[in-house]
């Protein structure tokens, strides 16, 4: 195993003496850009009261190297378009994520239309729960299913 390659892969200044500040091109990108680069191309196609409704038409962008979408995307839509479930309700904040569960349970390959469904199950004093569906278009065969548990913030009154 190499520990210089892990830690140069994943560390933006490996070396803590050298001079420039970074040495990783993912230093160079805007503070947004992760965002966007999930982001792009994401279609709603229904928000309603406890529920928001998606499609995405996979990009090679968001492919691993088997050419399907990758789950680290996967998760990542669940948190957004999760919270974007509590704005669709009437909330004013999404809240803090405490908690997400994924069960992956098929692949959606490069350029094939899927579907993204979250729901508000619950939404207590402090804590609400999303549920998030991942589905082929086409046929409806789910691809992933998530559960997002969510800190509400309370205002302070300090």
């Amino acid at each position: 195993m190499d520990l210089d390659a892990v830690k140069r892969s994943l560390e933006l200044d490996p070396d803590p003496s050298s001079s420039s500040s970074s040495s990783s091109p993912a230093a160079e990108l805007p503070p947004s850009f992760y965002d966007a680069f999930v982001l792009h191309g994401l279609r709603i196609d229904a928000a309603e009261p406890r529920r928001v409704l998606c499609s995405l038409s996979v990009p090679p962008r968001l492919a691993n190297s088997e050419s399907y979408l990758h789950s680290g995307v996967i998760a990542t839509l669940a948190d957004v378009v999760g919270s974007a479930v509590f704005y669709s309700s009437g909330f004013p904040t999404s809240g803090v994520s405490l908690e997400i569960s994924i069960s992956y349970l098929d692949a959606a390959f490069i350029n094939e239309e899927i579907e993204i469904e979250a729901k508000l199950l619950r939404v207590g004093k402090a804590v609400g729960v999303t549920s998030i569906e991942f589905r082929k278009k086409n046929t409806g065969k789910i691809i992933a299913q998530a559960r997002h548990s969510k800190y509400l913030a309370v205002s302070s009154k300090l």
